[in-house]
């Protein structure tokens, strides 16, 4: 799956975001190109084609390329970006049958969550002694923790054994916590 994503800061500096993607379904030839839209932090809207081949779907890509540049919005780039972190105290060194499913459960919660929100991206989870950790790449670090909680919360995924914490692109093992509040000492490892 393809997928191009935009963002312009409005002049009352609110962030806003596109994205467009094409999905083909296994063992089909054509598939849907989807719009999605609005606000950083809000949930979007979303607009779609169905029955499109791969070449209607280069022209749609292009065309929402074209209107995405006339209207001021362009990739943030990666290094722009900040990380968010979601640890998991685990009682085990490795992890147990249980830690693997939250990893897997909590990723996919916040994946769905962060994406219809124009909130970034799970880019990694792994497993560091005694703990889990997951990685969230976003534009909009304060609202992608706020996200975080209402998330973890409504996905009921151990809430109160969560910690977050965020940093810079290129500042990753420096990552400061920011819940629970107070902070305390955060570390990757």
């Amino acid at each position: 799956m393809a997928i191009i994503r935009t963002y312009h800061l409005d002049e009352k500096n609110q962030l806003h975001f596109r994205e467009a993607w094409y999905q083909q379904f296994e063992n089909e030839d054509l598939g849907q190109f989807v719009i999605n839209h609005g606000a950083v932090g809000h949930q979007s809207k979303t607009s779609s084609v169905q029955d499109v081949d791969m070449e209607r779907a280069d022209e749609l890509f292009a065309g929402f390329l074209e209107q995405c540049q006339a209207d001021g919005y362009a990739p943030i780039p990666e290094q722009e970006q900040s990380w968010v972190i979601v640890q998991y105290a685990l009682k085990s060194a490795a992890g147990t049958e249980r830690d693997r499913y939250l990893e897997h459960k909590a990723s996919d919660a916040l994946t769905s969550h962060l994406a219809w929100r124009g909130l970034g991206t799970v880019e990694s989870s792994d497993f560091a002694p005694h703990k889990l950790n997951i990685r969230i790449l976003t534009p909009a670090p304060k609202k992608a923790v706020a996200a975080v909680k209402v998330c973890i919360r409504e996905a009921k995924l151990d809430f109160t054994k969560m910690t977050i914490a965020t940093a810079g692109y290129d500042g990753l093992q420096a990552a400061k916590a920011v819940h629970p509040l107070p902070p305390k000492p955060f570390s990757l490892t």
